[in-house]
């Protein structure tokens, strides 16, 4: 359930207010990038790698972006404070108002800018995942951009729940694992952990990042590899990530008990939480009594 407001380009709105129009063509195309950050007293966390992504994004999809970070960020605290809701999932999203033939009337911006928040989802001690094959088209130049069609991901999802699944697993066109509908996905052995190239397909989700490019825990090395379903059945543990999950470890996958004795997991996942707990002590925002 969404918070009362939103943020609608400059404007802190009530959610329900009628802002939209059928004539903008990122509506109806889904023509748009966004990204959700998981928000930590009040903190969005590591938003210059979410702007980073959104820009590459944005890019390669044609959409304008805000000329500069900042005003932005400081608009999303200012959402954050009005809501109330200082530890909560935020989503942003660049929607794109021209182009195409579905193009209505101009509102005057190339763009609109909205976000929204809501209370963070309580994902479990584990997950179980269904595989889905041929759902990634890793050789698509689209592949790895977070747009706004994210139709057939929430219909994989949906479905895979009413099995009794978690989550699905997705295979690429070669077989090979990319992600989850939501997650990025990661097997250990002994103290090394994989996690699929970009080029399987998969999006750079930003607990991925971190994971990757900093060293997180000494002697447990994070790297790229290609995957293969056979690997994740032979791996000592296997565990999926997202913004809003942090580590989550797999306990059975298409039904079949995955080994684990989370030894690696538990050290990337306290790892990681501290990783979070320094962000955010370093980016708390002033309290407007103190300005």
């Amino acid at each position: 359930m969404l918070d009362r407001f939103i943020l609608h380009n400059d404007c802190i709105v009530e959610a329900s207010a009628p802002l939209l129009s059928a004539g903008q063509v990122g509506l109806l195309s889904g023509w748009g990038v966004f990204t959700t950050m998981r928000v930590a007293e009040g903190v969005p966390f590591a938003f210059e790698r979410h702007w980073a992504r959104l820009s590459r994004d944005a890019a390669a999809l044609h959409v304008p972006m805000p000329a500069e970070p900042e005003p932005v960020r400081r608009r999303l605290l200012d959402l954050i404070e009005a809501n109330r809701n200082p530890n909560c999932t935020l989503r942003l999203v660049i929607l794109r108002n021209g182009g195409g033939m579905w193009e209505g009337p101009s509102a005057g911006r190339a763009i609109d800018v909205i976000a929204l928040t809501a209370k963070s989802k309580v994902w479990g001690a584990s997950a179980s995942l269904e595989v889905v094959p041929h759902a990634r088209y890793a050789a698509n130049a689209f592949a790895g951009a977070k747009m706004i069609s994210w139709a057939m991901n929430l219909t994989w999802l949906e479905a895979a729940q009413a099995r009794g699944y978690d989550e699905a697993l997705l295979l690429n066109e070669r077989g090979e694992v990319a992600e989850c509908t939501s997650a990025n996905i990661f097997l250990a052995e002994g103290n090394d952990v994989w996690t699929p190239p970009l080029s399987a397909g998969c999006l750079p989700g930003i607990t991925r990042e971190v994971l990757l490019g900093e060293t997180l825990v000494p002697g447990i090395h994070v790297r790229e590899r290609t995957i293969l379903p056979s690997h994740l059945d032979a791996a000592d543990e296997v565990f999926i990530t997202s913004t809003t999950r942090n580590l989550l470890p797999v306990r059975h996958i298409e039904g079949h008990a995955v080994r684990h004795n989370d030894r690696v997991w538990e050290a990337l996942e306290h790892a990681f939480a501290d990783y979070v707990k320094r962000y955010v002590a370093e980016h708390k925002r002033v309290p407007v009594s103190a300005k």
